[in-house]
């Protein structure tokens, strides 16, 4: 059985190649584990930045801190205690190493609200397993649902971490397929703690593509049938108990609504299509091998004028534009949708924006995140941007650009893809995300936290320690960089092209607090557009473009 599927994966990457049709990776064993010798391995400074709105931090850092040269981490899903905000897990596919397509259930936790994170060896090292989703209950368990396929089949398994500890049981059985989502109840009603899961049909343990637990995880019924198979979807729990699952069908998209999930008997009954102006994109230009974009279904809880107002998100093909985030929403519980509307404000056709992500905020603000091309015209660079909306989705605030610019072809680990999506959950003051890029020069998975209260007009404070000069720049020759240190540290300075490649790494050594000049002789690159990276004792204190002279 194993022989059979691992030639049918080989063959499917050449035919879809003859046909010109785009080629998505199935989550299945295609090579052997490649165990990574530690003392081997090799670190950088891990990539950090300090900001007024907005924070990053690296997860999947090793037990010293650092970032692990050579490895990859990608589809991240982000869980937040309910009953201790301070306490926060991701998981991630864990590659160790991007000479094997072999990944495993990588994961860590923070217990400082995101500001540290204690990344763990992957969950059943050694084994096979992709697609992470995690998810929590009232109590403050978490729940991490992971897909194993080794010999044709796919299985999901869920772990469970009780509240307030950093250590994972044993996996119990949960039917499952590729991709499978996850969502429970914390509704505090009778139905509080089911978990229900769904996932492709077409990919599946079973015939079907839904389970349901009503025991608190402990035990998964058998799969039942979907309706209109909707794929690449996710799933919500509304706040007084409905279960709302969305995905795209038949070059459209499609919501689910059960009214009552719990029931002895599960149905499925309100089935609507969703107008988005277009279909699904994916497999293509910054991720050719995976999705651009999960599809995302959420629901008002602020008790406000939106309460039960249900939420639709996705990266669309309009047919003229490759990828735009669109939205629509619901005023009726989902029996009815109205018109698409656009986030992205560039108005341009051809920008690429991809990997949309949404969430609603108890307040009712919802918040969407997303990768966008538009500030390198031309080219795959991605930048993460953001916008929310305070009046139900009706009008948005001005788009705003918050991280480094990266180049998502970067660190591939055998497969054509940066995973295919990214995961985030709002509270009252702002948004937290689970993102992957490569802001290192290669895949790796980090957490943000964005308030939106510091949008004043169309500007975002993401203000940084200092700031860096470069003089002169353009160059022709040596260059300087020139900025003020608030205290003492050790500085780098990271230096990278166009594209994202590391050129240089200059080390300056340990600098006094005060201004200070770092050279750099230019003899590492030929003429063009480069990007630099000052970092002090880890910490971002600076970045920006400068120009070579050919």
């Amino acid at each position: 059985m194993l022989r059979t599927t691992l030639i049918c994966l080989l063959f499917i990457p050449l035919f879809a190649l003859a046909q010109n049709q785009p080629f998505e990776y199935k989550e299945a064993l295609d090579q052997a584990y490649m165990p990574v010798n530690e003392q081997h391995r090799r670190t950088s400074p891990p990539y950090r930045l300090n900001g007024t709105a907005f924070s990053i931090r690296q997860v999947n850092v090793d037990a010293a801190g650092q970032n692990i040269v050579n490895d990859a981490a990608n589809e991240p899903s982000l869980v937040i205690d309910p009953t201790n905000p301070q306490r926060m897990a991701i998981g991630w596919r864990q590659f160790d190493t991007i000479a094997s397509n072999f990944r495993q259930a990588g994961v860590a936790f923070s217990f400082d609200a995101g500001e540290t994170w204690q990344n763990q060896a992957p969950i059943e090292q050694g084994i096979f397993r992709s697609d992470p989703v995690l998810d929590a209950d009232t109590e403050g368990n978490f729940y991490y649902n992971s897909l194993s396929s080794t010999t044709g089949d796919f299985l999901c398994h869920v772990f469970k971490s009780e509240a307030g500890s950093n250590t994972w049981g044993s996996g119990v059985f949960a039917q499952g397929g590729d991709k499978q989502w996850m969502a429970i109840d914390r509704t505090g009603m009778g139905s509080n703690g089911n978990v229900y899961a769904f996932w492709k049909m077409g990919l599946s343990s079973c015939i079907g593509g839904f389970t349901r637990s009503l025991d608190g995880g402990e035990s998964y019924e058998p799969c039942e049938l979907l309706v209109d198979d909707p794929v690449r979807g996710t799933l919500v729990v509304s706040p007084t108990g409905e279960l709302y699952a969305c995905g795209s069908s038949a070059n459209s998209f499609v919501v689910l609504k059960s009214s009552q999930p719990g029931a002895t008997a599960f149905e499925w009954d309100v089935v609507t299509s969703v107008n988005l102006g277009g279909s699904l994109s994916y497999a293509s230009g910054p991720n050719p091998g995976g999705m651009l974009g999960q599809v995302w279904v959420d629901v008002d809880n602020s008790g406000g004028p939106n309460q039960g107002f249900v939420y639709l998100l996705a990266t669309v093909n309009n047919g003229i534009d490759p990828a735009d985030i669109i939205i629509a929403r619901s005023t009726d519980g989902g029996l009815t949708w109205g018109e698409p509307v656009r986030i992205n404000d560039d108005g341009i056709d051809g920008n690429w924006q991809w990997f949309g992500s949404l969430s609603v905020a108890p307040t009712g603000r919802i918040d969407v995140t997303w990768f966008d091309t538009r500030d390198n015209p031309g080219t795959l660079l991605s930048r993460l941007y953001y916008s929310y909306s305070d009046d139900g989705g009706l009008t948005w605030s001005p788009n705003e650009a918050l991280s480094d610019a990266f180049d998502p072809h970067l660190g591939w680990p055998q497969q054509q893809k940066l995973g295919d999506y990214n995961h985030q959950r709002s509270d009252s003051l702002g948004v937290h995300l689970a993102w992957a890029a490569t802001l290192n020069g290669e895949q790796d998975v980090f957490y943000s936290y964005i308030q939106p209260n510091f949008v004043s007009g169309s500007h975002v404070v993401a203000a940084q320690q200092s700031s860096v000069t470069v003089v002169p720049n353009p160059f022709s020759g040596s260059t300087s960089f020139r900025f003020s240190m608030k205290q003492a540290g050790h500085v780098q300075v990271v230096i990278t092209d166009a594209r994202g490649r590391m050129l240089d790494v200059l080390d300056a050594g340990y600098l006094g607090a005060g201004e200070q000049v770092v050279e750099w002789d230019g003899d590492s690159g030929t003429g063009g557009l480069y990007f630099y990276r000052v970092m002090g004792d880890g910490e971002v204190l600076g970045t920006g473009k400068m120009v070579k002279s050919y």
